[in-house]
């Protein structure tokens, strides 16, 4: 008689402990963001959804009573009024003139900080300084170091050689506001095109000076092009800025001689004619504007990117 051995039963194991679910993970990641998120709705977009409704009434401050629903009137009066239309072209002369002039002026000095020479730190730090000025400070700058008749630097100088004594900001008020513009807003189109010009590729150029290139071959067949998403990048970007600038006009000239742009527009129609659907409307149609250059200014940057990855 053989024994017989059965084997051993194994005992159930323990059930492995699930983690939290992708979703529960999701939102976990999510949550510190949250506060910032209902912050940043609450701020901006709950005011905007606001401007938006009152850009439907006929909604006079003085006469709070007598608002009344009017559709789309007011954006109707807004794109066909005289007035208005002049500031919607102020705008567009002011920005265009600003931007393409910045570009410009920081490209030269975008490749003049890509040369090594003494110095160069110092010569970055205060080019970049303009830049770093409070918009209000440098209008204010500009308007009474500058521009003043009286006692102005510009002024100074001609006295100085025996030239004329002008009023710039009567003489030329727009020249004068873009010029404290363009100041102001070179160094950030040198900052950018320098970024552009640091990440070209070295062999490259230096592949075409061994061929016989000379500089402005080197610039005009591979610098320029390499260049072109960085120009477009800071022209996008300059223009969303400029096109909503107030500080240079209120403070040099108010909105006078011609200067008015759409954002001063929608000020003095608020503050001072008190018309609050008339400026929440202008307002809306800035808004816009804006989101559709910045819609182009984001395509810009993420191709940017997708090129560095590329690269990488």
């Amino acid at each position: 008689m053989t024994a017989t051995t059965t084997a051993p039963v194994a005992a159930p194991s323990a059930p492995i402990p699930r983690g939290p679910s992708p979703r529960l993970r999701a939102w976990a990641t999510r949550a510190p963001l949250l506060p910032a998120l209902v912050f940043m709705i609450v701020v901006t977009q709950l005011p905007f959804v606001a401007t938006v409704v009152i850009s439907f009434f006929d909604w006079n401050a003085l006469y709070p009573k007598a608002r009344r629903f009017t559709g789309f009137d007011n954006y109707h009066q807004v794109l066909t009024d005289a007035d208005l239309r002049n500031s919607v072209w102020t705008t567009v002369l002011l920005t265009a003139t600003v931007v393409l002039v910045s570009l410009v002026l920081g490209l030269a000095l975008a490749l003049l900080l890509d040369r090594r020479f003494r110095g160069r730190g110092v010569v970055r730090t205060l080019l970049i300084a303009p830049f770093l000025v409070v918009p209000v400070a440098a209008a204010l700058l500009w308007k009474h170091v500058l521009y003043n008749p009286e006692y102005g630097l510009l002024n100074g100088l001609l006295h100085y050689v025996g030239g004329p004594q002008p009023d710039w900001i009567s003489d030329t008020p727009l020249l004068a506001v873009e010029a404290s513009l363009v100041w102001q807003w070179t160094p950030f189109m040198m900052l950018i095109l320098l970024a552009g010009l640091q990440s070209r590729d070295q062999q490259q150029i230096e592949a075409a000076r061994v061929d016989g290139a000379g500089d402005w071959q080197i610039f005009r067949h591979l610098t320029l092009p390499h260049l072109r998403r960085y120009l477009e990048l800071g022209a996008l970007l300059g223009s969303i800025y400029i096109v909503q600038n107030f500080d240079a006009v209120f403070t040099l000239t108010s909105g006078g001689l011609g200067t008015a742009n759409l954002p001063y527009t929608v000020y003095q129609s608020f503050y001072q004619a008190h018309e609050n659907g008339l400026a929440s409307a202008a307002g809306v149609l800035v808004v816009i504007g804006s989101i559709v250059i910045a819609t182009f200014a984001l395509r810009v940057v993420s191709s940017l990117f997708r090129e560095e990855v590329s690269r990488a």
